[in-house]
């Protein structure tokens, strides 16, 4: 069978305020964790417990996804202005609207 291969190059990625985007998610998990807290006892009894432990493992994960993301974000930077100072040996060469 032959290996398909795609006929068009892939978008470029979207970028946004992923630090902000994943610390406010983070914080809305751990804010629903302590919001359930006091009925620990209702979703027991009723066997939706795991309501309780699928925020705090979601405000667990954020953490991670914050340590991440803020690693990607730094290291993007630090691309961007290598590529910057690559970039101005040739800047004193005139362009095509001069």
């Amino acid at each position: 069978m032959a290996k398909w291969t795609p006929t068009h190059e892939a978008p470029e990625p979207l970028e946004g305020p992923i630090v902000p985007t994943i610390i406010g998610l983070t914080i809305l998990w751990f804010v629903l964790f302590l919001v359930q807290l006091p009925f620990y006892g209702w979703f027991d009894d009723h066997g939706h417990l795991w309501w309780l432990w699928t925020c705090l493992a979601g405000s667990g994960l954020g953490l991670i996804g914050i340590w991440y993301v803020r690693g990607r974000d730094a290291a993007l930077r630090r691309a961007a202005e290598s590529e910057g100072t690559a970039g101005t040996a040739g800047a004193s060469a005139p362009t095509a609207a001069e």
